[in-house]
Parts: C-alpha cells; structure tokens; sequence
C-alpha cells in the first residue's frame, strides 16, 4: 500500500510518500482498498501543525474520508462482504490506498454514485448534518446564512437545509461560483465583499436571519451576530481565516495578530436578546459513535432517494497531493477535492 505521511508539521515539502504492507483488520474491522480519499482544508491544517486533534500524533497520516472496495474482513465483521464497494470516515489516515477499521464507519456506496464522489461525502456531510440537526436544530422555514457556499461543507449545507425545507442565501468569494450554490439550494448568494455583502443580505432579509453558519472564524462572525433574529444562532465550525490563503506554512506572528481579532460575545448580551453563539468539531465526537450511525444513517438514505444531488468533484492522483493541498488552500476551488490511488 502507498500513503501519504507528515513525520513533523511543515510545508508542502512535508508531504511525504510511503510504501509499506497492507494493514490487518482487527476483530470486528474491514480492510478497504481505498480508491479516492476526500481533501478537506483542515487536512493542510494538520499538516502546517495547527490542528488541535492533531496535536501529538506526528507522524501522521491526515484525511478523514475515503471510498473503495472491502478487501478482507476481521473475525466478527458482518456488515460487509468482500467485494462490496464502500465509503466511509476516520479520525485521520484516508490518504492511502488502503485502511483497516471498525466495519461501522463503513457504508455501502449507493447505486450511480462512483468513487471520488461517494469519497467527498462522509467528512462535509456530517459537518453539516451536525450543525443543522444537532446544534441549531433548524425547523422548517427558519432562514440560514451559509458561508463559503460552494466549498464542500457549504454545498452540503445548502442541500440539508433544503431538504429541512430551510431558505438559505448562500456567500462566495467569486462570481464563477454562484451558479453552483443556486443549483444545490440557494435561493439567493451574495459575494463575500465587506463594503456589499451585509447590505446585499440586509436587502434581501431586511429582518434579519435565524442561523448563520460560519467556517471563516473572524470578520463576518460579529456581523452575524448582529442580524440573528429572537431565537437566532451562530453556528462556528471553522477558523479558516485565522489561517493566511495561498502560503504552504503561516508565520507565528500573523496567526498571533488573527487569533486576535477573533470577536468575543457577552453572554449577558446573548441573554437580553435571545441569540446564542455555538461551535464544534465533529472529530472531536468520536466517543459518540451513535451521532455518525444516526447522521450516515440519514445522509445514505438521502443519497438513494436522490435528495442529495451529486456535487463537482476534481480529482487528483495521490502523487500530487501537494498540489491538492495548494489548490484547496487557494480558496478558488468549488465542491470536493478528492485524491485516487
């Protein structure tokens, strides 16, 4: 098997792959020979060092989703056979050609879905059922804010919440991808420009919003917050600003200038106006196993029934995964990024 491996936190140059004998499915583990693995920006998080979860591990494997066939099962392992094409998720390690785990992170990959898509699902798609379901708890026509629209938990944002019957108006960095976010479930998307945006959602909202639902972790936090209606949330799953686009490693000093100017919040002014400030990172749930059966449970039911619609998807071969990094670093891709090996 080939994966890719990070002995200490760098750069692109910290992107390493090696070759070394398949793994051997413990009791109750499948063995998948992976064919695509998902990309995701906290994956250059781990790698650049700054990723909490991440902490400890190195050397390490990153990647949290991937998709292939099972190729051996461990003693007590029923719910697949050999054979049966699968996705799934992981804590870290999806960037290989082959991963042994517990058979219930694993699922059937539904008719007419290949590979690299089923691969970009599990990752972006729990992020997004978690902040709907479990932490706003959204109803049915509650309005959302989703930012960074048609990157990969953005476009899953905009699907769950259309399938929860919830209006979204979704924000983009470029007009390109506009067209994506309207087609997966945005009745309207803004441009995220600071002298339009807020005015752009004033016009369209003018007595404001129920949940916004934010991965950028600085400017538009504050904001936010500032239009939630009686009963509204801000839902934080992500600091992606705080990390400067375009560079393989920030300098210590600029990530210390953004941490601070993450905006605080006074409970007492929560309190007064009944808005509530909320956040998590679903790989920080592992120790629920239950929350990932319910919500794979829900998204894999979705998927055969068509409600979640395939997303664009890029590929790249394992080899260049310094290249993934530096195009999803850049902040213009839209929808997946996927590796295949």
């Amino acid at each position: 098997m080939k994966r890719v491996l990070i002995r200490r936190p760098g750069g692109h140059e910290a992107l390493e792959i090696v070759e070394e004998a398949d793994p051997t499915p413990k009791p109750g583990e499948v063995l998948v020979r992976v064919k695509a693995s998902g990309i995701n920006y906290a994956d250059a998080i781990v790698r650049m060092g700054h990723y909490e979860a991440a902490k400890g591990q190195y050397p390490i494997t990153p990647g949290f989703e991937f998709a292939g066939t099972v190729a051996a099962t461990g003693e007590g392992a029923t719910r697949h056979r050999v054979g049966d094409r699968v996705f799934g998720f992981c804590r870290f390690g999806a960037y290989t050609s082959a991963i042994s785990l517990p058979e219930r992170q694993v699922y059937p990959c539904p008719d007419g879905w290949d590979f690299n898509e089923c691969a970009g699902v599990p990752g972006v798609y729990l992020t997004a059922y978690h902040a709907l379901f479990k932490v706003a708890k959204v109803e049915r026509g509650e309005r959302l804010l989703v930012h960074s629209a048609a990157g990969g938990v953005g476009t899953a944002l905009l699907q769950l919440g259309r399938i929860a019957g919830c209006p979204a108006v979704g924000v983009v960095g470029s007009p390109s991808k506009a067209e994506v976010c309207k087609q997966l479930g945005a009745e309207a998307v803004i441009l995220k420009d600071k002298r339009t945006l807020w005015k752009e959602l004033d016009r369209h909202w003018p007595d404001g919003i129920d949940v916004a639902l934010d991965a950028n972790g600085v400017t538009t936090l504050k904001p936010a917050f500032e239009r939630l209606r009686h009963g509204g949330r801000l839902v934080v799953y992500g600091f992606a600003e705080i990390m400067p686009r375009g560079v393989a490693k920030p300098n210590l000093l600029q990530l210390a200038k953004n941490y601070f100017r993450v905006p605080k919040f006074s409970p007492l002014d929560m309190t007064t106006t009944n808005r509530a400030v909320m956040g998590f990172n679903v790989v920080f749930l592992f120790h629920k196993p239950e929350l990932a059966d319910q919500g794979m449970g829900d998204i894999v039911r979705w998927m055969k029934e068509g409600k979640i619609r395939k997303f664009p998807v890029t590929a790249f071969p394992l080899e260049r995964v310094a290249d993934a990094h530096r195009a999803i670093e850049s902040g213009t891709t839209t929808g997946k990024l996927v590796l295949t090996s």
